[in-house]
């Protein structure tokens, strides 16, 4: 190897002024962009420790209460609205957003809601619970949304309501109840195509639950419509 090319080897690549600058100025957004990130990652963790933790267990200490006004017919009331000393469902449902407890209250909120007819009331504070993957609670909470629409004759909604809460985490309780209440609303519609597919669905899948035991009266009534 000649001496010319070893030296051609061993010299490092020219970089020239302009290039130098473009590194150095990427280096400086690469850094800023490096110590962004770690300062989004402090403040998050604090937020979490500092800020929601404490918040969450407080709002924990409080909703027992309205839970107790919860399960008293003539203390609903209460339990939506507080009694002066302890908060009710919707004062916990806006001021501990992002916590636990918010969402229990967003669930109690719409059952509540439904029962004193306030079915619009209902909706918004169904939607705005947050599902958690209990396969009793998040079918449930779903369902209560296909009632409230049923209930303002949004027949549409429901059923879609209704359908989904029938798949959502398959159990011998909930899905054939929603099941059932998904032909009624078909019924309602005059789908009875749809009706007699959900009602033959609660008995070919639900063969041991309460409504399998009821439901030959529905298929047949749905099917004399055909």
């Amino acid at each position: 190897m000649s001496t010319t090319e070893k030296h051609r080897k061993s010299t490092p690549p020219v970089i020239n002024q302009g290039e130098r600058s473009f590194i150095k100025e990427n280096e400086k957004s690469l850094g800023f962009i490096a110590v962004g990130i770690i300062v989004l990652i402090l403040l998050y963790l604090g937020y979490q420790q500092f800020y929601l933790a404490p918040r969450a267990e407080k709002a924990s200490n409080e909703v027992f209460k309205a839970e107790a006004y919860a399960q008293i017919d003539s203390l609903q009331t209460l339990a939506i609205k507080g009694d002066g000393s302890y908060p009710g469902f919707e004062q916990i449902a806006e001021e501990y957003s992002n916590t636990p407890s918010a969402n229990i209250a967003n669930a109690y909120l719409g059952s509540l809601y439904l029962r004193q007819g306030q079915f619009q009331e209902a909706i918004n504070a169904l939607e705005n619970y947050s599902a958690t993957g209990s396969p009793v609670l998040h079918p449930l909470i779903t369902g209560l949304l296909g009632d409230a629409y049923s209930e303002l004759k949004d027949y549409k909604q429901a059923a879609t309501h209704y359908k989904k809460a029938a798949n959502l985490k398959a159990n011998d309780f909930t899905s054939p109840l929603f099941l059932k209440k998904l032909g009624l609303v078909c019924e309602t519609q005059k789908d009875f195509k749809g009706a007699v597919e959900a009602y033959k669905k609660i008995k070919s899948d639900y063969p041991t639950s309460y409504e399998a035991s009821m439901v030959d009266g529905l298929i047949a009534r749905a099917e004399a419509q055909l």
